[in-house]
């Protein structure tokens, strides 16, 4: 397989990881009318670290990994991150979240060039400015397109360290897929979280109806889909271009909206759709080489 047919095929597991990540959110959305978060949070990564080890057990490979500090330090990003994401979405309306939060895969480009020494070309410059024009417009957020409303500082100081956090915790993860196999960069993300967790979920606990056992089964097998997909695919497109493609989740998102609570799309949706999806055709198009000439 050639590096553009295997980078095509990783764009490809990107996306199925960002539709795998939007039913997660569906499920959490669901679970989040009669479950407090940090139960939310925990379920995530007891299923996912449950299976991980059962797959990796099943596969017989090694669980704990060859660059330990950095399979430690990815989970430690991905908790913080996910940790500012959730306190973001309690403290501010979800689509200026959102928007904050996207602002990962420009931050991921950046701390790639300079971590990996990665190369940002204009391509994957115009797919970032048109993957963030439209998730504006799909959005719409307050401070943007009018209202009244107030801005907590600390929810946008927290929203813009969990794309922080998500964008160093991509970059690790590049790194990584160099070394270790994905099934175990996959499970130190949970082996963190879970334990630092458990105090804030025994806190607030409720029990679950029957209703709620099975979204917070459903949330983590969707997040152990998507991650495994997500690291298979970054392991194969550089960092920068891999995070962009995830913008289409906000298209699964909307989709999700519509179909369970009525949320009808408007124009601007659309129009942040097209650009969305036109950004992810643009990094899977290549410019063919030319024939060489005969003589």
């Amino acid at each position: 397989m050639s590096s553009t047919d295997s980078e095509r095929r990783g764009i490809l597991l990107l996306v199925v990881a960002a539709f795998s990540f939007s039913v997660m959110s569906l499920q959490v959305k669901l679970a989040g009318e009669e479950l407090p978060v940090a139960m939310l949070v925990l379920a995530r990564g007891v299923v996912t670290l449950v299976m991980s080890v059962a797959w990796i057990r099943y596969r017989r490979i090694p669980m704990w990994g060859v660059d330990r500090p950095r399979l430690l330090l990815r989970g430690v990003l991905g908790l913080g991150g996910l940790a500012c994401f959730f306190y973001a979405v309690t403290a501010l309306p979800l689509a200026e979240v959102t928007v904050i939060h996207y602002l990962n895969p420009v931050l991921t480009a950046v701390v790639a060039a300079l971590l990996l020494g990665e190369h940002v070309d204009r391509r994957l410059m115009v797919a970032i400015g048109a993957s963030l024009t439209g998730t504006v417009l799909v959005t719409r957020p307050e401070f943007l397109f009018g209202g009244h409303s107030t801005l907590s500082p600390s929810g946008v100081l927290a929203a813009l360290g969990g794309a922080t956090f998500s964008a160093f915790a991509y970059t690790t993860v590049r790194r990584l897929s160099r070394t270790d196999n994905p099934h175990v960069i996959v499970f130190f993300f949970p082996l963190v979280a879970v334990p630092a967790t458990i105090p804030f979920a025994v806190h607030v606990w409720v029990w679950p109806s029957l209703r709620g056992w099975l979204l917070m089964l459903g949330l983590g097998v969707a997040t152990q889909i998507a991650q495994v997909l997500f690291t298979r695919g970054l392991a194969v497109v550089p960092a920068g271009r891999g995070t962009t493609v995830g913008y289409v989740q906000i298209v699964f998102a909307a989709t999700w909206g519509y179909l369970f609570f009525h949320d009808a799309p408007n124009a601007l949706t659309v129009v942040g759709a097209v650009l969305i999806g036109s950004s992810t055709a643009l990094l899977l198009w290549r410019r063919q080489p030319k024939p060489a000439s005969r003589r």
